[in-house]
């Protein structure tokens, strides 16, 4: 899947837009409005914004963090076992727990610093953000461009910003599911 980014002013329009492409088959999870006018977005309830969590650079931040306590862990257990450290009564046990806590606390601590920091995907967007537009963005399966191509000629406000990495097909596929079936349980 490929993410298709685009930049607008107007919220009826993209309002519009998004109900063109799920017209055309492009289900709900595929399209996401990021902004940072919240309640302007809320007025336009056919918009599906971009969650919170997904404009944080939590789980970016978080796997930086994991790695970065992997290293450290390894480094504790080779330098334990390379040592001789470890031929205690203790053994291996109060190092394996040390390379655990490291491993935790440095993914904790990315994932902190994650909240505060903006998705990376979404950095080069805070310029326009910031100035009052909207980003939308569509992921979309092979075959489904010229639909997008076909409709985005119809909005003459949307300015294309570029493409990016989409979420997997998978993630897509079980949000619309779950969507559907919470629409068809509780209606």
């Amino acid at each position: 899947m490929t993410r298709y980014f685009f930049i607008s002013d107007d919220l009826d329009d993209l309002e519009r837009l998004e109900e063109e492409l799920e017209r055309s088959g492009i289900v709900t999870p595929q399209i996401h409005l990021l902004t940072l006018n919240e309640s302007g977005a809320e007025d336009h309830h056919h918009l599906h914004q971009v969650t919170a969590f997904m404009k944080r650079d939590v789980v970016h931040s978080t796997l930086i963090g994991a790695a970065i306590g992997l290293c450290l862990a390894t480094a504790i257990l080779i330098t334990a076992g390379l040592t001789g450290w470890h031929q205690t009564p203790a053994g291996w046990i109060p190092f394996v727990f040390l390379a655990v806590i490291l491993l935790g606390f440095c993914s904790w601590e990315g994932g902190l610093r994650g909240i505060d920091t903006p998705n990376v995907h979404f950095r080069h967007f805070q310029n326009a953000l910031q100035a009052g537009r909207h980003v939308f963005f569509v992921d979309l399966e092979d075959g489904q461009e010229a639909i997008l191509q076909r409709l985005a000629k119809r909005h003459p406000s949307l300015e294309p910003a570029g493409t990016g990495p989409a979420a997997p097909h998978w993630v897509v596929f079980w949000q619309h599911r779950l969507q559907r079936f919470f629409a068809d349980t509780f209606p």
